[in-house]
């Protein structure tokens, strides 16, 4: 039996549009990705952080013509327009909440390779974080159709690794090595100055980062907002989590610390293990840098 046709699931997000003559020059300035080669119709992933490093929005910037369309966190878009219109001054942009006009949607990539579906006067490119995983489009109008169930989001994030706040870490307080921006291409280290690029480029330069989101394995059903521990030590916190999987906060220099002296790691009374592969990544960056706390 052939798989089903990819179908679009509708997610609830919201839509902050930059548009004007300034657009793209202004809002590169600000936010973490490169958004100069970014095609019409083409989305990357980026954030807007404090003057001190740390994320304050996330989202995915969509072109559409002269227009920059950037798709965040349900509830999130009112705060995001605000804040950006702090940083126009005398630029020549236009900052609204487009939340009303748009729907956010999203259809698996199957293994036969097909295209995605039709999506009428819509914009559709491959995600920005999953590109062989996922389809992601923009629809016009706050259209009506099948909602993404949450526990299939959760299977996607922890099944690709793909932390998302406030679920998997705060807004406000992490820095973006600690989600991950470095390894899920939501960083430029080549394009010119951002706010908090001097923190985020010494994070790449020249320290260890200890603590990131990371998948963890019980081999019981882990619960969100679980403590991670070493004996009374508190080193993690379990966030997205899909039965026995989950995405976790933890601090890598401890619980590879606890895998050297055979201590075990646990989430509540149960057992955990930190994915190895981020351990031993940890291991190789800590062997060639000194750990310097920001």
């Amino acid at each position: 039996m052939s798989d089903p046709q990819p179908t679009w699931q509708f997610l609830e997000h919201g839509i902050v549009c930059v548009a004007g003559a300034d657009a793209l020059s202004w809002l590169d300035n600000l936010v973490t990705n490169d958004l100069t080669g970014l095609a019409d119709g083409a989305a990357t992933f980026a954030a807007l952080l404090s003057p001190q490093g740390k994320i304050l929005f996330e989202f995915y910037v969509v072109r559409r013509g002269g227009d920059l369309l950037l798709d965040t966190t349900q509830g999130t878009a009112p705060a995001l327009a605000k804040r950006l219109s702090l940083y126009k001054l005398r630029a020549r942009v236009e900052i609204t909440d487009q939340t009303s006009q748009w729907s956010v949607v999203c259809a698996h990539r199957d293994a036969a390779g097909r295209e995605p579906p039709k999506l009428d006067a819509g914009l559709i490119y491959p995600h920005p974080r999953a590109p062989s995983a996922i389809w992601r489009g923009l629809a016009p109008a706050r259209n009506e159709g099948p909602m993404l169930p949450p526990w299939e989001i959760a299977a996607a994030n922890v099944t690709l690794g793909l932390p998302e706040a406030p679920f998997d870490y705060a807004l406000g307080d992490t820095f973006p090595h600690e989600a991950n921006y470095d390894l899920l291409g939501g960083v430029s280290f080549t394009k010119g100055c951002f706010i908090g690029q001097e923190v985020v480029s010494r994070m790449q330069n020249k320290t260890v980062v200890r603590k990131r989101v990371v998948r963890v394995h019980s081999q019981v059903p882990l619960i969100s907002g679980s403590d991670i521990t070493v004996g009374d030590a508190v080193i993690g916190k379990v966030g997205t989590v899909y039965h026995k999987n989950a995405l976790a906060m933890v601090r890598l220099d401890r619980a590879a610390e606890a895998q050297d002296k055979g201590q075990v790691l646990h989430a509540g009374l149960h057992a955990l293990e930190v994915d190895a592969a981020a351990l031993a990544a940890y291991r190789q960056s800590a062997a060639n840098r000194p750990v310097i706390d920001l």
